[in-house]
């Protein structure tokens, strides 16, 4: 009898070409159906909440996969972990309704960006941390941000491979905090278009530095042109943070940024 299973998913994505499989190139979901059909001793196939790009990290991917193994959750945990490299790491393992998709029956979808402020890039933080040189007004950055809460047409900030038939999205939230010498952006959507955080950050950083007025973010996302939008931004600092799901699939809580960055939440 087959069963279906929910894991959460923790990776450093600085040594994967993003999570979807792709012909002749290592990835990350390539690695984790290997580490899985090893351990059950069967081909086991599997989909994820979201498909991160190149250089993207994840603390609480959300994934299913079905199997007719029959192994405790604890089993699937550390047998799992044991055939996985260090850049990934399985949070917990848990049966689910059949009905369960981690795709389509997720209600949300939160990110997070650190980014850190300083005329040197450091060495340390290298793939782990995006980077800006110049200072930047948070006031300003927080005030443009009100502009794309809601109900949108996200046309001005996704990629041209944005494989999406439908641009509209709901941002239920756009947080902005200073912490230490880090900006630390979290986003909060419904679903995001390819690129589309990372092209918010971008016009974000713009009007901080002073390249561009407050007002600038509304005209760009009203004019639903991808050209007039700032460059997308480095991958480096991008984090999947949480998916929610309905009460009638009741999962763990996905680890906080905390455990990326515990020096993001003890800094005074």
């Amino acid at each position: 009898m087959t069963q279906r299973f929910a894991l959460g998913l923790q990776y450093d994505g600085r040594d994967w070409l993003g999570w979807q499989s792709q012909p002749e190139r290592r990835t990350i979901q390539d690695c984790l159906e290997d580490a899985l059909s090893r351990f059950a001793d069967e081909p086991i196939r599997v989909v994820a909440a979201g498909r991160t790009d190149a250089g993207v990290h994840a603390i609480g991917q959300i994934v299913h996969f079905d199997s007719a193994a029959v192994r405790t959750p604890y089993s699937w945990l550390r047998g799992v972990n044991s055939l996985l490299p260090p850049s990934i790491s399985t949070s917990w393992v848990q049966p689910v309704a059949p009905e369960f998709h981690a795709r389509y029956s997720a209600l949300a979808r939160t990110y997070h960006y650190v980014l850190y402020v300083n005329p040197v890039r450091s060495a340390h933080a290298a793939g782990r941390i995006g980077w800006c040189y110049q200072s930047l007004r948070i006031a300003s950055m927080q005030e443009a941000a009100r502009a794309l809460l809601g109900e949108h047409d996200f046309s001005a900030f996704r990629s041209a491979q944005c494989q999406a038939k439908n641009p509209v999205r709901t941002l239920h939230a756009l947080e902005i905090l200073e912490k230490g010498g880090f900006i630390l952006m979290t986003l909060r959507a419904n679903a995001f278009l390819h690129h589309m955080v990372r092209n918010i950050v971008g016009c974000l950083i713009r009007v901080g530095a002073q390249k561009e007025s407050i007002e600038w973010i509304q005209v760009v996302l009203e004019g639903r042109d991808r050209s007039r939008a700032a460059p997308t931004f480095m991958a480096d600092g991008l984090y999947l943070g949480h998916i929610e799901y309905p009460a009638s699939f009741p999962l763990p809580e996905s680890p906080s940024l905390e455990i990326a960055f515990p020096s993001l939440y003890t800094a005074p």
